[in-house]
């Protein structure tokens, strides 16, 4: 093993892509602790120290933030404008016929919808500044909080100041999209899913020196050895897939013979990764948010709705809510990969160059098959979604952390899948040059 990472630091051309990718993701650390302009930091750090972050939607963006969220800082967007914008123009394959077109265009399509996705995220970036921006000066960034220090979140007030904050951390979006753009074309690794890993992996010391401090050392070290062994069980179900044998016959073309060969469909375990439990937690977070601008704020009782939805849907450890949460990531995972896979479209591929699933006829049979293979195996993939992501909920009744727990949700499957992935890269590229590779 270390004579393997001997070999990547003695390889000029492996060593310079690592050197830029680590170049790279300390300038976006170092982003992401600078203010913006206008935010009275001193009065930030003590919110944020009594507090100690916050949960649901707002939480799951400042974990993607590595915490630069709750900052107010220039990246405090993080990478979340360009993650949606992305999840939103895959979707829009489904109702947009030209987006569709585009996709099965090949590289100048796909460099066409890539564009679009970059618009997009500067788009949402203008809206989610702007919100922020609101929300910080309304005082209400932290919640309904007693300290004074989160009522005064802006030095200045001014729409010219609150305009200069919202083209800073727009321009900060733009940056990090930038970033990610050179680390993949320069780097090693997907540029956007390792500046997600390092947001993520960001908030791990913190969270874990919070157990140290709040809670004994045998709960502390209970924590890290349940998080061993749910990181091997995610690294076990991640790399788990249904491979679906294919054969391809021979064909002359010219003079030459084409095919004959043997070769596999593999279907994952979990084909949707991490999208499911993002999208059941920004929809969980409406019921909070309409319940928030129904409550009086004079003091009077509120609606009967709106006492149960606060009851009920802004405490992560209620039961309803896991309920909730749980039934929605399944729902989410079968919608999802019902978008990504598309069995008929890869039904005539598989015709139209001449292979077939060994006892099954080409054509619609095959299609009817594939769909039944991708519904049976993602059953389990969303009920380990599912378990997945309750385990900040689970940590947050039983060990008392907030919902960022670092050992489970969102968090762990980004770690680990980045991780899984990147590592695979240097594997390939160390083989390609020394004909063995990181791993055995």
């Amino acid at each position: 093993m270390f004579s393997a990472i001997a070999r990547i630091f003695r390889t000029p051309d492996l060593r310079r892509k690592i050197g830029f990718t680590l170049a790279i993701v300390a300038i976006y650390r170092l982003g992401s602790n600078v203010p913006a302009p206008f935010v009275n930091f001193p009065n930030v750090e003590a919110c944020l120290a009594e507090n100690n972050g916050t949960d649901g939607l707002l939480g799951l963006v400042n974990l993607f933030s590595g915490g630069a969220l709750l900052q107010l800082s220039i990246f405090a967007l993080g990478v979340m404008p360009y993650i949606t914008a992305t999840i939103i123009t895959q979707l829009l394959r489904v109702v947009i016929p030209h987006f569709e077109a585009l996709h099965k265009e090949g590289q100048a399509g796909q460099s066409k919808l890539t564009q679009y996705t970059r618009y997009l995220t500067i788009a949402l970036a203008l809206l989610q500044s702007t919100t922020l921006v609101t929300v910080a000066r309304s005082g209400q960034l932290f919640g309904n909080t007693d300290v004074a220090a989160c009522q005064t979140l802006l030095t200045n007030e001014a729409w010219w100041a609150q305009l200069l904050i919202i083209i800073a951390m727009t321009a900060g979006t733009g940056l990090i999209m930038w970033f990610a753009e050179l680390v993949t074309e320069r780097g090693i690794g997907n540029g956007m899913s390792l500046l997600i890993f390092t947001s993520i992996a960001a908030t791990f010391p913190g969270a874990m020196a919070l157990i140290w401090q709040t809670k004994s050392p045998e709960i502390f070290f209970m924590v890290i050895a349940v998080g061993i062994i749910v990181m091997g069980l995610v690294v076990f179900v991640e790399q788990s897939q249904r491979r679906i044998p294919v054969q391809y016959a021979k064909r002359m073309v010219g003079r030459r013979t084409y095919g004959g060969t043997n070769t596999y469909i593999p279907i994952k375990v979990n084909m949707a990764g991490v999208i499911p439990v993002i999208f059941a937690s920004s929809l969980l977070y409406i019921p909070a948010l309409i319940a928030q601008f129904n409550t009086p704020q004079d003091g009077s009782t509120p609606a009967a709705w709106v006492t149960w939805i606060t009851s009920n849907f802004t405490k992560g450890d209620h039961p309803v809510y896991m309920l909730a949460y749980f039934l929605l990531i399944i729902g989410f995972t079968y919608f999802y990969v019902a978008i990504t896979f598309n069995p008929v479209e890869v039904a005539d591929n598989m015709k139209k160059y001449g292979g077939f699933i060994p006892g099954i006829r080409a054509g619609r049979p095959t299609a009817e098959y594939l769909d039944y293979v991708l519904t049976r195996i993602t059953l389990p993939g969303s009920i380990y979604l599912g378990l997945i992501a309750l385990i900040p909920l689970i940590a947050l009744a039983t060990v008392g952390a907030n919902q960022n727990f670092p050992f489970g949700g969102a968090s762990i499957l980004i770690i680990v899948g980045v991780g899984l992935e990147t590592v695979k890269q240097i594997d390939a590229q160390l083989q390609q040059r020394h004909y063995e590779g990181l791993l055995r």
